[in-house]
């Protein structure tokens, strides 16, 4: 019987032990694209449901060599980064990539702890990974803290897409909306807008799961357009089929035993 391979994902990601955020949260997603993760350990963190208690970075030199092996093993569709937790980890993954230009890169870029703990710094992201990322995945707050100098979020929008990035997509679950207004921005422009019932809990790993369902996606060979589409569709039905395991935010439900789009 011949096996067909899935689409191969190198991930970038911090180990979170309540399996809500970080590459848990992001194996699932990916497998529910139908694709295999190939896990790098970027940090490991102290965390529950509540908050980011301590994040120990590994060194660069420990991620990039984690990432190499895979990388002269085994082709890589996409590549999907989340929490970095160090300047050095950053600018290890910067050489990284540049010795890989064809493989799409999703940031996302996650400067702060649900609870408000700062993981990692605007700036360096923007000065390394931008230049090289193919579509950043931010939320409202992130955007403003990536570009404070913006007046709004489309000029900030616009601003990461000078810097370098393709495509960037803002999530807009933190702004004062009746309903969650999501969009997508490339080639200097606005592209579209979507809106989704804003749910009742405030969710652990929502970002993870949205930008790990996009890469999925992407190395499926969806189009922007339609894979920004439906990863959000993804994510809002594993936000409502969430569920509440500790004393803090609820955590995704990414694996459903029935989902429909």
């Amino acid at each position: 019987m011949k096996i067909t391979q899935p689409p191969i994902v190198l991930v970038l990601a911090g180990n979170d032990p309540s399996g809500g955020a970080g590459l848990c949260a992001d194996i699932q997603a990916l497998a529910s694209q139908g694709c295999h993760a190939a896990p790098v350990i970027t940090c490991i963190t102290i965390q529950d449901t509540c908050n980011v208690l301590e994040k120990i970075p590994l060194s660069g030199e420990t991620v990039v060599a984690q990432a190499d092996a895979i990388l002269n093993d085994i082709p890589i569709a996409v590549c999907k980064i989340g929490l970095l937790g160090s300047i050095d980890i950053v600018k290890a993954i910067q050489s990284l990539l540049l010795k890989y230009p064809h493989v799409p890169v999703i940031l996302d870029p996650i400067l702060a702890a649900g609870g408000g703990q700062t993981l990692m710094q605007g700036d360096t992201i923007i000065t390394h990974l931008l230049p090289l990322t193919y579509i950043i995945t931010p939320n409202s707050l992130e955007c403003r803290t990536l570009v404070p100098q913006a007046k709004s979020l489309d000029e900030a929008a616009l601003q990461l897409i000078a810097y370098g990035c393709e495509y960037v997509c803002i999530t807009g679950t933190h702004e004062n909306t009746s309903l969650v207004i999501n969009t997508l921005y490339g080639q200097g422009h606005k592209i579209e807008s979507w809106s989704w019932p804003r749910l009742p809990h405030s969710y652990h790993g929502s970002g993870c799961t949205f930008s790990a369902s996009l890469a999925g996606l992407i190395a499926q060979g969806k189009d922007i357009r339609t894979a920004v589409y439906h990863a959000q569709q993804y994510t809002w039905q594993s936000l409502q089929h969430g569920f509440l395991p500790g004393q803090g935010q609820a955590l995704p439900n990414r694996l459903p035993k029935k989902r429909k789009y």
